[in-house]
């Protein structure tokens, strides 16, 4: 009995079993849809080889803040204007911040504050907030930057990058060649995985993201540490100056700030100081900033020059989004271009713009806004009426309101806890 034969037969038939399943294997593999790139997911799920946890990603990012070789000069990083030490803002009392390939180039508008960002919701032409008349459309609101056209932390912070009057990057692969060979790159490797340059998308997801959770890190960016904050908690009294500033602040026949920059605790959130809309107000033309220097420049902020979806959009021009008031007494220019540098002038801009706009304009009147655009401007108090009329706010009640943005600056300690501080130091 030829024993052979069957176990040939055999192995003969499993070799074709084994080829038919290989080939099987082979057209699924060929035919089956390969995992998208980085480029066609959404930006939050992207497939990292590893997940760092929000508290190496705040690291990063904060390390990635202040690293200057990200950019084309080698000396600008983002806290050069946007300085921890002054909220977030610039440190300097200039109109424009000067960035570009070599430093110098000026910049178009004034750098804001980067803080209490954390609730600003993407740009929506038609905004219905939820406070209790959701039927009431507030029109063009939120989106990051003087514009509203980034819509989220991470494409605001990818601005910058690439402005060419900021670090001036020419692309986002110029980027990542700097990225690659900066201090921050093993770092970035140790958190990510090894291979995070071999992707240049996902390299680059790696880089914005770390910025956008360090900007959302509650103790540097909203830490609700100012007197104000102490006195809604009912650990601090106002001073009858302060508490008057923010009687006239709240009053919608007289400062009406509140109407934009929201006081009150809402949802059970401390106020931001800002409702995220945009509005045109009309701020005179700053001649210190170079661009004005042409007749013909405009800058008409959400229907251009920067953001550029929205040109088209006469009744967009002229609005700029409402920025926070928190820490404003901090800062050395007011407004998206930066014409005033005294807190008080940019208060009594609001209760002189239209009772008395020599005093704001000389001989024009909205010099920095076409004819064509001035039906745009915001008519509510303390703006409205007609010149001559008797201006919304008196001195006094400027002086006062002045007082009030005193105490939304971060850091506030009570004179109690200073005293006892100073008593435990001196021993």
């Amino acid at each position: 009995m030829n024993r052979a034969a069957p176990s040939l037969a055999k192995l003969t038939l499993l070799i074709l079993f084994l080829a038919a399943m290989a080939l099987a294997h082979w057209v699924e593999a060929s035919t089956a849809k390969a995992p998208p790139p980085a480029a066609e997911v959404p930006f939050y799920a992207t497939k990292f080889e590893q997940r760092p946890d929000p508290t190496t990603l705040t690291t990063l990012g904060r390390a990635l803040f202040s690293d200057p070789s990200l950019s084309a000069s080698g000396a600008m990083s983002c806290a050069s204007c946007h300085d921890p030490a002054h909220a977030y803002g610039p440190a300097n009392h200039l109109a424009v911040q000067r960035g570009g390939p070599d430093g110098t180039l000026p910049g178009l508008r004034a750098v804001p504050s980067l803080k209490y960002h954390q609730a600003i919701p993407p740009f929506s032409e038609r905004f219905f907030d939820n406070d209790g008349n959701d039927a009431e459309d507030q029109g063009p609101t939120g989106g990051f930057d003087w514009d509203g056209r980034a819509d989220s932390v991470h494409e605001q912070a990818a601005g910058p990058l690439l402005s060419p009057f900021e670090m001036a990057n020419a692309s986002r692969d110029a980027v990542l060649a700097r990225l690659r060979t900066s201090p921050n790159a093993a770092a970035l490797r140790a958190a990510f995985g090894p291979h995070l340059f071999d992707d240049p998308q996902r390299a680059w997801n790696a880089l914005v993201l770390s910025l956008e959770v360090f900007q959302q890190s509650p103790q540097d960016f909203y830490p609700y540490d100012s007197k104000y904050d102490a006195f809604l908690r009912g650990k601090a009294t106002l001073t009858p100056q302060e508490a008057r500033g923010l009687a006239v602040f709240d009053d919608a026949r007289k400062g009406n700030c509140a109407s934009c920059h929201v006081s009150t605790v809402k949802r059970g959130a401390f106020p931001q100081f800002t409702d995220a809309g945009l509005i045109a107000i009309g701020v005179p033309r700053n001649l210190a900033i170079p661009a004005n220097a042409q007749p013909g420049f405009r800058d008409l902020g959400v229907c251009g020059p920067l953001r550029t979806d929205l040109k088209t959009h006469d009744d967009y021009c002229g609005r700029f989004r409402t920025p926070s008031l928190r820490n404003v007494a901090l800062r050395g220019v007011f407004f998206h271009n930066g014409v005033y540098t005294k807190l008080a002038d940019a208060v009594r801009f609001y209760a002189l713009r239209d009772a008395d706009p020599a005093r704001i304009y000389g001989k024009g009147r909205y010099d920095d806004l076409p004819e064509k655009y001035q039906g745009n401007l915001n008519g509510e108090a303390p703006f409205g009426g007609k010149r001559g009329d008797k201006p919304r706010m008196t001195e006094a009640e400027i002086a006062d309101v002045v007082a009030f943005l005193g105490t939304l600056t971060d850091g506030y300690v009570a004179p109690e806890a200073s005293k006892v501080a100073a008593a435990t130091t001196s021993r």
